[in-house]
Formats: C-alpha cells, sequence, structure tokens
C-alpha cells in the first residue's frame, strides 16, 4: 500500500468507526468526529524539499470552507531522531482539528540518513513551506503553532526559537521565489510553541549523569559534536523575543530527563519569555493517564488563548 493510501486510512478510519458503530443517536465524541472528516480535506505526502537524494514529505489538514484564514499546527514526530513517522502520530493532531485550525504532519530526516543537523534544517524548511503556502491553504501565517514530542519536542522548540541568521536555514534559501528580498527577512515568525517532553538541553547528553544513546549516536563522532551538541540545544536559543512557550513533561521521565524542562523553564522565566511549565507527576515518557491528557490539553487550550490564540470554532 502507497504511503498516501496509509495517511487516508490511518487519518479517517477511526473517525468512520466513532460514525458508524453507534445506532440511534451518536455521542457527542462521535459527533465531533463526523463533523471534523466532513469539515477538512487532507493532501499527503507533499514533497516540501529535496536533501540530497532525500525527498522531504508533510501532510496537509486544511479547512474545506474556512471564511477567513485559521490558525495552523506544525506537528513533528518524535522517536530520538532516529525512528518514528508522522503517518504514526495522525491521531494526536485531532484535538487541533477539533478547534477548527488547520494542521500540517512533517517528516525529517532521521539519523540513519543523515546526522544532527539535518532533521533540524528540515523542520525549519518546513516551517518556511509552511508560510509561503498559507494562502492557498486559508492558514494565517501570522498563527503557526509549533509542536512535537520527545525529539520532535525538540524540534519544535528549535523551529520556533533559531534566530533569523540562523545558518541552519540555508538548506533551503533557493527554494524560495523571490530573491529581491534579503533571505533572513522572510523568516517566518512562530506564534507558540508546544513542547511535550522535549530535549532542550543536547549538551548534556553527551556526557554525565543526563548521557542518552539517542543522542549520541544522532552526533556522531565527528570532531566538532561538542560545538555541534551546544548549537542543538535550545537552551542556548532563550531571549527576551521569543514567542510563547509551554512545556508538558513527566517527572519520573527516564528517557527524557525532566531537569531539562525545568532548566528550560527557569531560563525562559529569567529571559521574561512567557512560557509554563506544566508537570506531570510520577508521569513517564509519554505515559499519561486519560484524565492527565485531559488536563494538558485544558491547559494547552488557556496558554494559547492568554497568547492571542483562541479556537476560532468548536464542532
Amino acid at each position: 500500500m502507497s504511503k498516501s493510501g496509509k495517511v487516508k486510512i490511518i487519518a479517517l478510519a477511526t473517525l468512520w468507526i466513532w460514525a458508524t458503530v453507534t445506532h440511534a443517536q451518536l455521542n457527542e465524541a462521535a459527533k465531533s468526529a463526523v463533523l471534523i472528516e466532513n469539515s477538512f480535506r487532507v493532501e499527503p505526502n507533499v514533497t516540501y524539499g529535496l536533501a540530497g537524494n532525500y525527498e522531504l514529505k508533510l501532510d496537509v489538514y486544511y479547512p474545506k470552507n474556512a471564511a477567513s484564514p485559521v490558525p495552523v499546527v506544525m506537528f513533528i514526530h518524535g522517536g530520538g531522531w532516529q525512528h518514528g513517522s508522522k503517518e504514526g502520530v495522525v491521531l494526536q493532531l485531532l484535538p487541533y482539528l477539533e478547534m477548527g485550525w488547520g494542521a500540517v504532519n512533517v517528516e525529517y530526516r532521521q539519523a540513519g540518513v543523515a546526522l544532527a543537523p539535518a532533521a533540524v534544517e528540515d523542520c525549519r524548511c518546513a516551517l518556511r513551506w509552511i508560510a509561503r503556502n498559507a494562502a492557498k491553504y486559508k492558514f494565517d501565517a501570522s498563527k503557526i503553532i509549533v509542536t512535537g514530542g520527545s525529539a520532535g519536542g525538540h524540534l519544535a522548540l528549535m523551529t520556533g526559537m533559531l534566530p533569523a541568521s540562523s545558518p541552519f536555514d540555508n538548506q533551503c534559501a533557493f527554494q524560495d521565489d523571490d530573491w529581491s528580498v534579503p533571505w533572513h527577512d522572510k523568516t517566518p515568525v512562530v506564534a507558540a510553541i508546544v513542547n511535550w517532553f522535549g530535549i532542550t538541553d543536547v549538551a548534556a547528553m553527551l556526557h554525565g549523569d543526563e548521557t542518552r544513546s539517542y543522542a549520541l549516536s544522532w552526533l556522531g563522532s565527528r570532531p566538532n559534536r561538542e560545538d555541534l551538541a551546544r548549537q542543538m540545544s535550545p537552551v542556548a536559543y532563550v531571549r527576551a523575543e521569543l514567542p510563547p512557550i509551554i512545556s508538558i513533561h513527566g517527572d519520573a521521565d527516564t528517557v527524557v530527563p525532566y531537569a531539562q524542562a525545568v532548566r528550560l523553564h527557569q531560563a525562559l522565566s529569567k529571559a521574561g519569555v512567557r512560557n509554563r511549565l506544566l508537570t506531570i507527576h510520577d508521569g513517564g515518557h509519554s505515559r499519561f493517564s486519560d484524565e492527565q491528557m485531559e488536563n494538558a490539553f485544558e491547559t494547552i487550550g488557556e496558554f494559547l488563548a492568554k497568547a492571542g490564540l483562541n479556537p476560532i470554532s468548536q464542532h
């Protein structure tokens, strides 16, 4: 089966089941699922860039009949920069689609294809692609929210925190049609970042108590890996003009140390950046109860609303 077929099955099968298994009357969850399916179109496996011989793909979820441009969430999957897929996280888009937002689900080069900083470069190129194509899909380019979990959380932070002068944007410079405007003047500004238990200090994962094998593998054995690890660390880019950032992290996480979320939160607060750390007590790595997940999304909704990113509709 093609990737396109898999995307459609993953994205729509669950919604169809919700709608058809009920008998006389749909419950609220089923009604919401039916309306999401009826309100959105999916454009799978759109090529947003080419790195060497590797074709970079993303899936676009956009409203059929939006009266005005809608906010859009850029979703980045996790997997320690080693594995995972955009198809595997499709259902995590549903809370945003339920609010009436658009969504772009991004893949990137993993360690088996290219080591750091390839994944960061790819996600920055995907961000630029979203801004460049916002009008086509009725997205509001001033309301791009970046999110992801674990390595995806790290990449969401890097995507939203890197300065316009970053050399990690250079890979996709040629893709812009208008060469009369200075390249860095066209860097999209992210409206908010939702970080689910993401790595914030890659450098700390090369030595000591926070050493993790997936970080070692992603950096490889290149001679400048220490410097590169610092350049790949979101904590290195904390400054006053950053967008609002909310982090959700379990204090029993052994895959990505909870201390990394604390350090980012403290640094952001010191710099005066609007941010919040939602601690999931006794929460492991992405292992939260239904109640904890509901609370997390309620907290995210409140945080985004205070940042001027109110849901535009409720299905």
